[in-house]
């Protein structure tokens, strides 16, 4: 009877408890645990049944970088929006956040398939970028759902720039990660506007500047590491 009781007594988990929960399981999962997350990805990848590309072990290497640039943008896009969503003001901004980061998971899954095609492996300073990702997520955040997505909206920018400069990068014969690229900036340029339609600010230009800065600081890093 008690433990019936016990068992009557829970109550179902919170938007907030899913997304702590899903926190807590990615920086385990980045740590070296084995944590299983339920959500991989909800599309399938562009590259799905296109024919690996014989490349040189350069081009190859080469290739190998860029995408470990990329997953690694995908790791910090999942911080950022999770964070964000944990202190957004309204329940509409927050849900507008977790549907973005759902299709940042898509990316960060098609980056992390092709990186297993290319014989590569994630950046080891993916824990670091992550924590560091979601408390800037949260401050932006707490600065109120206007400037949160603003940040969306500028954050976005710089990551079509970077998905641009590496679709001319990667070798000619690399259709499979042009492709994942491609629909990745597609989505990317998407999430930027819309935030703008939803009430984001227009950062500044020098403000802008120093998250240059910054994300050229996790792109020259995470290439080699």
């Amino acid at each position: 009877m008690a433990e019936l009781s016990h068992t009557s007594s829970r109550r179902p988990l919170s938007g907030i408890d899913r997304l702590l929960s899903r926190v807590d399981k990615r920086l385990r999962q980045l740590a070296g645990e084995s944590v299983s997350l339920p959500e991989t990805a909800s599309r399938p990848s562009p590259a799905v049944g296109h024919d690996e590309p014989t490349l040189s072990p350069r081009e190859r290497e080469h290739a190998a970088g860029l995408m470990r640039v990329n997953h690694t943008g995908e790791v910090c896009a999942q911080a950022l929006y999770q964070g964000q969503a944990l202190a957004a003001r309204s329940e509409e901004t927050r849900e507008k956040l977790l549907g973005a980061a759902q299709e940042e998971a898509d990316h960060l899954a098609w980056c992390e398939a092709r990186l297993a095609e290319l014989n590569a492996e994630p950046s080891r300073l993916n824990p670091l970028f992550y924590a560091c990702s979601f408390a800037l997520g949260a401050a932006t955040a707490m600065a109120g759902d206007k400037v949160s997505l603003g940040f969306v909206h500028a954050t976005e920018e710089r990551v079509a720039s970077h998905l641009r400069s590496h679709l001319k990068a990667l070798p000619g014969e690399d259709r499979k990660s042009q492709l994942i690229l491609q629909q990745m900036l597609n989505d990317e340029e998407r999430h930027g506007a819309e935030a703008l339609e939803h009430g984001g600010e227009e950062f500044p230009r020098p403000v802008k500047d120093v998250m240059t800065l910054a994300s050229q600081l996790m792109t020259r890093t995470t290439y080699w590491i």
